[in-house]
């Protein structure tokens, strides 16, 4: 059984399976492979074990070693992953994230590892570099409480 290797280049496709897949210019619905490589690529999901993303957008990465680089990406889960000059709204590491010049909404790994990057909130254990953050976990917890509270009192007025 050989290795199943697929490239795509200026398609739009459906559905894509594969052990090493290249996409370029492209747009997909769904991608499942290995390793995956896009460039200038529009996904709505993407599943492998190796993702590397350059200038590209997707709603949802799943995967064990994630790398965007100037890409945009609505929710990332991933074992490891490197954000290079990149935007991701919701970052979940089990291990180690990387975030080199980049903005995310919420971020949560075991240790950040930051250089000059933002975020709205940031859950980690270890933070290493610089990242300016908009709530600590204090603000956070404050925040919920109001906007649940408020929300508490709007629905029993709502009641009557």
């Amino acid at each position: 059984m050989g290795k199943e290797e697929k490239d795509l280049q200026e398609k739009d496709v459906e559905i894509i399976e594969g052990e090493f897949i290249n996409i370029s210019q492209s747009t997909v619905r769904n991608v499942e492979g290995g390793h995956v490589e896009m460039q200038q690529v529009g996904a709505l999901s993407i599943d492998g074990d190796r993702i590397e993303s350059t200038q590209s957008a997707a709603v949802l990465l799943r995967g064990e070693e994630v790398r965007l680089t100037q890409s945009v990406s609505g929710v990332t889960i991933s074992r490891n992953m490197a954000l290079n000059f990149s935007l991701s709204q919701l970052s979940l590491s089990r291990g180690e994230m990387s975030v080199n010049r980049s903005a995310a909404g919420v971020i949560a790994a075991g240790t950040v590892r930051a250089e000059k990057s933002a975020a709205m909130v940031v859950l980690a254990r270890n933070v290493e570099g610089s990242i300016t953050t908009l709530l600590d976990w204090k603000s956070a917890l404050a925040l919920g409480a109001v906007v649940g509270g408020v929300w508490g009192l709007l629905s029993v007025f709502r009641r009557k």
